[in-house]
């Protein structure tokens, strides 16, 4: 008896979770009509993708082996996974960067049953998104809602093919915005919600009840591969931005604004005597960037960019992050408690690179740190120790190497990282170090003309 008055228990609190769960969804009226003009926007996808990873082509045939499987060995995989029509005339179609990324052939099945090849238009793998085309009549677009202004407790729907199931629909609501630093993307700003995604979701639509675009539905928390109630979508506004550049130029060129920041917490805050309650404190400047031209400060409080509010650190990724290079970049600042406005151009990161390396051809791409050290094999050291190099710089061609110790330059001995830049400084064409590598030594020549 008390067996059973336990699982009477069990049943009537999973009802009242269920009636609870049910009530954030309005039950007077059907999401019915709202869906006949959404689904034949909604594509199923298959892209042919030739896997170059030997480390996946290993676990793909170790898979076969287990499930006793005697077809030959194959280098190609099908991603099947969802599309959003968001351009009729066009036959534009949204999805992941991750459904089509290395895709030999691109397929995309309508609602009514209809086959067409699709080519990409563009990919911008940083966001997880990416564009594609079908040339095809009688299209059927799904408008672009303002994600902005989405709110937590917004009802959804999720609209998709799991697992292949073409044209699914599951609703839930809104459970949480700007989620980031998941590790899924590097760019984030996620809309959380607990419509139920799985497998084969990716890249459909996230819509709210007008049937507007609000979101790219991208990733699962998902233990086992199944849908546990914790879904992320990328913002409409978010995947808009990115889709306009890809038409207009086929790729996405991000600019450099050259900082590190981190959220404001309200111990900076105290500690920074202001009284602000949000935005992204300034870490960090690179040299010669964007952001040491315009004037900014570390310790400045970055509180607002062109306009929009920013809460963290993420919020100053995000939205510089999806600003083409050149573009003019105005920030809203705090420093010493008084309000600024600061405004930068973003610049082009290999054009950073190139104008430092013009400038410093010899020792541009190294980490250096002075060093001094006795050895029984060197007797009494005093040099610059290589900590780092960039693989694409004159010295890595010159086979400088992290841990080589510059003693050195151009046959004057060089103890300090100063007098190194004042020998390289007054070279023309050529650098020649003497370096101490391990037991021995050699000399290397960094030519600039490489």
């Amino acid at each position: 008896m008390k067996k059973f008055i336990h699982l009477i228990s069990i049943w009537l609190a999973t009802l009242v979770l269920m009636s609870s769960a049910l009530a954030s969804i309005p039950m007077d009226t059907s999401i019915a009509p709202m869906l006949q003009k959404v689904l034949p926007a909604i594509v199923n996808i298959k892209a042919q993708i030739k896997v170059t990873d030997y480390a996946v082509l290993r676990e793909m045939e170790k898979q076969r082996e287990k499930s006793g499987e005697n077809s030959p060995p194959t280098d190609k995989v099908m991603s099947v996974a969802s599309g959003v029509l968001v351009n009729a005339d066009k036959g534009y179609i949204l999805t992941n960067a991750h459904v089509i990324n290395d895709a030999q052939t691109i397929t995309v099945t309508l609602g009514d049953g209809r086959h067409y090849a699709a080519k990409a238009i563009g990919i911008d793998k940083p966001s997880d998104i990416a564009l594609i085309q079908i040339k095809a009549k009688n299209l059927t677009a799904i408008p672009i809602a303002d994600s902005n202004k989405l709110k937590v407790g917004d009802v959804v729907a999720a609209i998709g093919n799991p697992f292949g199931l073409s044209q699914t629909v599951t609703a839930g609501i809104v459970s949480a915005l700007g989620r980031t630093t998941l590790g899924i993307e590097n760019y984030e700003n996620f809309i959380q919600t607990d419509a139920p995604i799985n497998p084969g979701n990716s890249g459909g639509a996230l819509v709210n009840m007008q049937g507007e675009l609000v979101g790219l539905n991208t990733a699962i928390l998902a233990p086992n591969r199944g849908s546990i109630g914790i879904g992320f979508a990328i913002p409409s506004n978010m995947a808009k931005s990115i889709m306009d550049q890809l038409i207009q130029y086929g790729d996405v060129q991000r600019g450099v604004l050259g900082i590190v920041t981190q959220d404001l917490t309200p111990d900076l805050a105290d500690a920074f005597h202001t009284t602000a309650t949000q935005g992204a404190a300034i870490t960090m400047l690179q040299p010669d960037s964007p952001a040491e031209q315009a004037g900014l400060h570390i310790n400045d409080i970055i509180t607002g960019v062109n306009g929009s509010d920013i809460k963290n650190a993420s919020d100053v990724i995000n939205t510089v992050g999806f600003l083409r290079v050149n573009s003019k970049v105005t920030l809203n600042i705090i420093r010493d408690n008084k309000p600024l406005t600061v405004t930068a151009s973003l610049l082009d990161p290999k054009k950073r690179a190139e104008s430092i390396q013009l400038r410093d051809p010899f020792l541009y791409g190294i980490e250096l740190k002075n060093y001094k050290e006795v050895s029984p094999l060197h007797g009494n050291v005093q040099g610059i120790l290589v900590l780092g190099i960039d693989p694409e710089s004159n010295a890595w061609q010159a086979d400088l190497r992290p841990g080589d110790v510059i003693i050195s330059a151009n046959q004057e001995k060089v103890a300090t990282i100063d007098q190194l830049k004042a020998v390289a400084a007054k070279a023309e064409h050529t650098l020649l170090l003497n370096v101490l590598r391990g037991a021995g030594a050699i000399f290397l020549v960094i030519n600039h003309d490489l």
